[in-house]
This record gives structure tokens, C-alpha cells and sequence, in this order.
């Protein structure tokens, strides 16, 4: 099953969380610090909140949650078939979790990540921003783990 992933920046994470649990009747399947996300069966969306103060009911980024390693890779050559630039993380720590995935940044500088989640992790990642995606056919620069902005 493949989900839609939206990633919030939120001001204040207890009362995001508290808000979001009510909103859609499910607690968060994780909570770490800074960091939230749910598994909302229905509506199929993979809801992440990200603790930035003073960035709070910004999108941080979209995403695509999908079942495994093959359909990243899949998306990964359909996506530069496409002429998209892409930016490949392959066994990354990013978000608490051990991750495939692909990055693509849209015309009006919205980034997407297509990804599969291979296994949790403790710590957060690596990486302290996202990637700038938002020249098409650019390298991007930073590094690409869904931190605050």
C-alpha cells in the first residue's frame, strides 16, 4: 500500500500532537524529540510533525510512502527517465528510521521524496536540512534527511 506523506512544521509539538490525534481519531505511531508522525488508515496519509518553532503551519515537505526498496529504485529511473533531477538516498538515517528513497524537487520549489522505511532508528539522521531541489536539473545543496528547515 502506498500513502501520501505530509510533513508539517509545528511551533509547539504536544499540542500538534494532541490536535492531530483528535482530528483524526489515532494516536502518533511515533514521538520523539522534535518529531511526530502518524499512520492514518483512513484517509491513507502518513502524517509527519516536525518541531520548528517560528515555522509553524508550514509544509516542511511531501512525500510518498511506498512498500518496498524495488518500487524507490523503480520510481528512481521512471522519475529520470522523466528528465527530473533526483537526488538518491540509499540506506539513510533520516526521521528516526533506516530509509530508501528519492528526492525531487517541484517547479515552485515544493520537495517530494518518494521512500520506503527499512527498519527504525534512535537517532534522528544525519543530515541538518533538506535538500534545495528547487533548480530542476541542479544539484541541490545541503543534505536531504526531513529536518526543520
Amino acid at each position: 500500500m502506498s500513502r501520501v506523506q505530509l510533513a508539517l512544521n509545528v511551533d509547539d509539538l504536544p499540542a500538534a500532537i494532541e490536535f492531530y490525534t483528535k482530528l483524526f481519531g489515532t494516536p502518533p505511531a511515533k514521538v520523539k524529540p522534535g518529531y511526530a508522525n502518524f499512520a492514518i488508515a483512513d484517509p491513507a496519509l502518513k502524517l509527519v510533525l516536525l518541531e520548528n518553532p517560528g515555522q509553524g503551519g508550514s509544509i516542511n515537505h511531501l512525500g510518498v510512502e511506498v512498500e518496498s526498496s524495488e518500487v524507490v529504485h523503480g520510481e528512481i529511473a521512471r522519475l529520470s527517465g522523466e528528465g527530473l533531477f533526483t537526488e538518491e538516498q540509499i540506506n539513510t538515517t533520516c526521521c528516526f528510521a533506516t530509509q530508501d528513497k528519492v528526492w525531487v524537487g517541484a517547479p515552485d520549489g515544493e520537495r517530494w521524496e518518494v521512500y520506503t522505511v527499512l527498519a527504525d532508528a534512535e537517532s534522528f539522521g544525519e543530515a541538518p536540512a533538506l535538500l534545495d531541489l528547487t533548480s530542476v536539473g541542479e544539484a541541490g545543496s545541503g543534505t536531504s534527511c526531513c529536518a526543520p528547515q
